[in-house]
């Protein structure tokens, strides 16, 4: 049965969307506590702006950013081929794990660390490995929450976006329903992890909130941008893998227009 499921061409390449989905969805998250300047990434000065009323902002972002973008490449190529119910599921399915992650994160914080381990990277410059553990993993609850919450919903609104400009384009457009409904998503992202994790966990101001959502939200914006050839490159590696007849089909039946018999794993609306 497995042997059969796997050696089915659409079967195979879902799996692998979808576990590569949900690997850099959950790497995301791990790696987001970190925050680096962009500016100084590609070796420019930095330079403070204000926005809202908000001064001394510039361009330091989470090192989550820099699996996120693909995250919404992901979701646009599953989209394209399988539909929204498939979408959802890994999703569902991402959010779940994810969710599961921090409270073994949580769990691994609380069990008593051996008195050996707490200093042995003391000559490393790490004098207690305990509080460099709950650093690296003790995120905020409202952080995680907020997350959590703003992945899933810019998932639904992503998904809601692409297929109402296909529904005008037909097949036409790639880079308008991919690209645009990922632009959308991404304002929607990056407003309600803000609102949830500090403006009713930290109760910044909305200044403040839309200050730094703003920042977030242009640097995401340029990158889905620049990765829109990234989506053609993809597609067509797709329809050679799977061939133009099936690729249609998948297609149309993503579209709800037609029922596709080769794929039965993800049932469609």
């Amino acid at each position: 049965m497995v042997k059969q499921l796997l050696n089915d061409k659409p079967t195979r390449l879902f799996v692998i969307f979808a576990s590569f989905f949900v690997a850099n969805a959950l790497i995301a998250e791990c790696i987001g506590g970190k925050l680096f300047s962009l500016e100084r990434l590609f070796g420019l000065p930095v330079h403070t702006f204000s926005l809202f009323g908000e001064s001394g902002l510039s361009y330091t972002l989470t090192a989550g950013v820099l699996l996120w973008p693909l995250e919404f490449v992901m979701t646009d190529i599953v989209n394209e081929f399988y539909g929204p119910v498939a979408v959802r599921r890994i999703s569902y399915t991402a959010v779940a794990l994810i969710s599961y992650a921090f409270l073994m994160f949580f769990v691994a914080m609380r069990v008593p660390a051996d008195s050996w381990w707490i200093g042995s990277s003391s000559t490393e410059g790490v004098p207690d490995m305990q509080k460099a553990f709950v650093g690296i993993f003790g995120q905020g609850m409202w952080i995680i929450l907020g997350s959590l919450s703003a992945f899933l919903v810019s998932q639904i609104v992503d998904v809601t976006v692409f297929h109402r400009i296909k529904k005008h384009t037909g097949e036409k457009h790639v880079w308008l329903r991919a690209t645009g409904s990922t632009i959308v998503s991404q304002l929607v992202d990056s407003f309600i992890v803000l609102f949830i994790a500090f403006k009713v966990g930290k109760d910044w101001s909305w200044q403040r909130v839309l200050a730094i959502c703003m920042v977030n939200y242009s640097y995401k914006f340029v990158v889905a941008v620049a990765l829109t050839p990234l989506i053609y490159l993809l597609e067509h590696r797709i329809v050679r893998y799977l061939g133009h007849d099936t690729a249609a089909r998948m297609k149309a039946a993503a579209m709800g227009k037609d029922e596709m018999p080769v794929m039965d794993v993800v049932p469609h609306d």
